[in-house]
């Protein structure tokens, strides 16, 4: 045997022991911040050394900055390429409530309109593959931010001397548009943080954590791409936690929000594309988002598309989700001045309970807008809503069942819903709309129509009833609409009025009324 040449068997575990040194000599390094001298009682703050970790980890190609058991004091901190913010179970990594934590400003998006202020508590731009995961908690510390806001809240004096922060705002927004409804938001120029905003990322995720009391939205990526949010619970509260959002992707595309817990001062979940001018201006949609599997137990609203969507919101899913105690389950909003299209919605297989106001809200009549409320031409100012299907839905103590109320120059179009089974105080709204379907739906009522429709245009029945029908009021109210169909509807529990009418064209087709006490007119 020549003792010049390796046995294949030497040669391939010398190659194999080359192979794992390549591999742990490239792996990325583990920063753990209590063996690099952080402190872990919450009391000195250790935000210089979380930016050096991440620096230095960044210029190694990416690392994970973790954090064992314990309490992290620190101010805003700034993530980069290929970056992992691991928070381990027992872990609490807590955000000062010093204003001066979170300078300088920092371009970032407020409520859908683009500028500088203060930077949110985690904040990327410009950057990809961000992850921040575990199963500890972040706690933003909000209660003085938004006491700091009721405060100037109270000051009606336009005489009254400006806060270093409002000054600094308005130097640092030179010639910043005038913009009647970020005004009418009433924030004194005092722009409160996001928990998280990352801005034009992408790659990104955040999965496991809990978050609590954020100064204003929670989890807000901005311009962003290919996002996972998975098992995030998020707690504001709701009595006195203004506008702190839970996830609100904005202008952003192919967006996983999924196993969720929710509960918030303002809504759960909301989509958005940016405000009026500003929006229209970047033109970016939101698209391509799903969410399901998640529960909103306080809010606003469960899930939402606007108000701020004019830069249009596109293919959107919501399925597999509870709702228990929202004000409002599934909510679309807008007004003229705003611009955009929202279209390609589904929602299915939604549970509601302890709904206190509407179920179901498509309203291109909401407030803070810079429009009118009076009719205009159909420009770039004119919100569309259409193509929206909503299927398999059950709900019990609702206050209303629903409103649809589109605008004269543009009516909501498009609109079915199917498989639906709810009971509440009030029944369903439409108004100014075309193209609404009803298919195998019950509304149960205590007062008032079930459907009541006015000053719309092709409308479907199909399979409609309420098993409640109230004695003297119809199940279905109609006025000034055309070309109604009505088909397949068998009510089952005697009724009194099924069907009223007035300045409309009704076609009727395969009903059975026998159950019915005052026939329609046929």
């Amino acid at each position: 045997m020549n003792s010049g040449r390796f046995s294949f068997k030497t040669k391939y575990i010398f190659c194999h022991i080359i192979s794992l040194l390549w591999i742990c000599q490239i792996q990325a390094k583990i920063y753990n911040m209590q063996e690099l001298g952080a402190d872990h009682t919450g009391k000195i703050a250790c935000t210089a050394l979380i930016h050096q970790s991440i620096q230095k980890a960044a210029a190694e190609g990416g690392g994970t900055i973790y954090f064992s058991a314990g309490e992290y004091l620190t101010g805003a901190l700034h993530l980069k390429n290929n970056i992992t913010i691991h928070i381990e179970s027992g872990a609490v990594i807590r955000f000062s409530d010093n204003f001066d934590d979170y300078l300088p400003f920092v371009q970032m998006r407020w409520a859908g309109t683009v500028m500088k202020s203060f930077s949110p508590l985690f904040y990327a731009i410009n950057a990809e593959n961000l992850t921040i995961c575990g199963r500890g908690k972040i706690d933003g510390q909000g209660a003085k931010w938004w006491a700091e806001l009721g405060r100037l809240k109270h000051i009606t004096d336009d005489n009254h001397p400006l806060t270093k922060y409002q000054q600094m705002w308005i130097d640092a927004n030179p010639g910043f548009p005038p913009s009647p409804t970020l005004e009418s938001f009433n924030q004194k120029k005092f722009y409160r943080p996001s928990c998280i905003q990352l801005f034009q990322c992408k790659d990104i995720r955040i999965e496991g954590i809990t978050i609590v009391d954020s100064p204003f939205w929670t989890i807000n990526p901005e311009f962003c791409d290919n996002i996972t949010i998975d098992g995030v619970t998020i707690k504001n509260p709701p009595a006195n936690a203004p506008n702190t959002d839970g996830i609100n992707p904005s202008s952003c595309s192919n967006v996983h929000i999924s196993n969720c817990h929710l509960e918030t001062g303002d809504d759960c979940i909301v989509i958005k594309s940016g405000l009026d001018a500003d929006g229209r201006k970047w033109g970016k949609p939101s698209k391509n988002i799903t969410i399901t599997n998640c529960t909103m137990l306080a809010g606003h609203g469960g899930v939402v598309i606007g108000s701020e969507m004019s830069g249009d919101v596109r293919n959107i899913t919501i399925a597999n989700c509870v709702f228990d105690g929202t004000n409002i389950g599934i909510r679309m909003k807008s007004a003229r001045g705003r611009g955009g299209v929202v279209e390609g919605i589904r929602v299915n297989n939604i549970v509601m309970n302890n709904i206190r106001n509407n179920a179901f809200e498509i309203d291109l009549l909401y407030s803070f807008s810079d429009g009118s409320k009076n009719p205009e031409p159909v420009s770039e100012r004119t919100p569309i809503f259409r193509n929206i299907h909503i299927s398999n839905i059950t709900g019990i103590n609702i206050n209303r069942i629903g409103l649809i109320r589109g605008i004269e120059e543009m009516p909501v179009g498009e609109v079915s819903f199917n498989n639906i089974n709810m009971a509440g105080n009030e029944g369903f709204r439409a108004m100014t709309a075309r193209n609404i379907q009803f298919h195998n739906v019950d509304f149960a009522v205590i007062k008032g129509a079930s459907f009541d429709i006015a000053n719309c245009k092709d409308i479907v029945f199909n399979n409609v009833r309420s098993k409640t029908p109230i004695t003297g009021q119809p199940v279905i109210l109609i006025n000034n609409t055309k070309n109604v169909f009505i088909n397949n509807c068998f009510p089952i529990v005697p009724t009194d009025i099924f069907c009223e009418s007035k300045d409309s064209e009704l076609i009727w087709g395969n009903n059975y009324f026998n159950h019915v006490k005052t026939k329609p007119k046929i």
